[in-house]
């Protein structure tokens, strides 16, 4: 309870199902962090004892759910692990995708999961860089060589390698991250590629390995929903990340490029014009109207979105 109201506002009264042996202890720390009388009663009667019975079966239910639910993963993974046929327990997936709109603003993500689902914190995205635009296989190699590169130099928060990495991609997705493996001695680690199946269908999947064989699972196999879930997610990581990537490409540059264009002008030019779009289509009489921006200027801008002098 000291822990909880750390940082948090304090009410007048607190109802517990149990008689703490510190409550006297407890009511006079919580008063001088709130600055105000604090109560803590157990012993309670009608509506109050109504609701500590309904607290109760809540985490009951919460308990529960939760336990059940990790059961549920446990057997997800023990179906995946033998699926794959792998000597040992799955309890760290991995999961690369690479998303970009015909080449621009590709961005890689790294997904994590573990025996409770989601490691969020664990989630990393690369922006790709010095690849030839719709390069998948250059931007899942260079996402592979980021990310086992610091795991293996062990920076700060990157030195857990997983148990098996899933490729959301084909033959030859899988085989440009194998060659990245190769080449920092991670061979040994499993790595499948998960290509969708005829017309894209959820659970059509086929599951693409190192060796050159090709694994389909039942619909209804749990590993096959694991992988499922853990690509999905690696696939909307992504999207997002690509999605905000281009948006700020689309509203900085050329602009950002032009001497004379700071942050303030180049939101007035936005904002007269309706966005970065309108200001590209814009002549340079149109530039002109703008407050503050001189025929040298305007020509600059200009010439920034059509070449011109360049």
């Amino acid at each position: 309870m000291t822990q909880y109201y750390l940082g948090r506002e304090v009410p007048n009264e607190l109802l517990v199902n149990v008689d703490l042996p510190d409550a006297e202890w407890l009511t006079q720390v919580l008063g001088e962090q709130a600055g105000h009388t604090v109560a803590v009663r157990s012993r309670v009667r009608g509506e109050r004892a109504r609701w500590l019975e309904m607290a109760e079966r809540n985490a009951q239910n919460a308990v529960q759910i939760r336990v059940s639910s990790r059961a549920g993963m446990y057997q997800c993974y023990e179906a995946l692990q033998q699926a794959l046929a792998l000597d040992e327990p799955i309890t760290r997936v991995e999961c690369f995708d690479i998303s970009h709109t015909q080449g621009e603003a590709t961005v890689a993500s790294c997904v994590v999961f573990g025996l409770e689902g989601a490691v969020k914190s664990d989630y990393r995205r690369f922006n790709i860089e010095g690849i030839e635009p719709g390069d998948d296989y250059a931007a899942m190699a260079q996402a592979l060589m980021r990310r086992y590169t610091r795991v293996i130099g062990k920076g700060a928060g990157e030195g857990v390698m997983p148990d098996l990495i899933l490729i959301d991609g084909g033959k030859g997705q899988l085989a440009a991250a194998g060659r990245v493996l190769d080449e920092l001695q991670l061979s040994g680690v499993p790595m499948v590629g998960v290509a969708k199946g005829p017309e894209r269908k959820a659970g059509w999947e086929i599951l693409h390995r190192r060796d050159g064989s090709e694994l389909r699972l039942a619909a209804d196999n749990p590993g096959l929903h694991l992988i499922q879930q853990i690509r999905d997610e690696a696939h909307r990581f992504a999207i997002t990340g690509h999605r905000q990537r281009r948006g700020r490409s689309r509203t900085e540059s050329p602009l950002e490029a032009i001497p004379g264009i700071g942050p303030k002008r180049r939101q007035q030019l936005l904002r007269q014009f309706g966005g970065l779009r309108e200001v590209a289509r814009a002549g340079i009489e149109d530039l002109l109207k703008v407050k503050g921006i001189s025929r040298e200027l305007a020509q600059e801008i200009y010439n920034a979105f059509h070449g011109e002098g360049l």
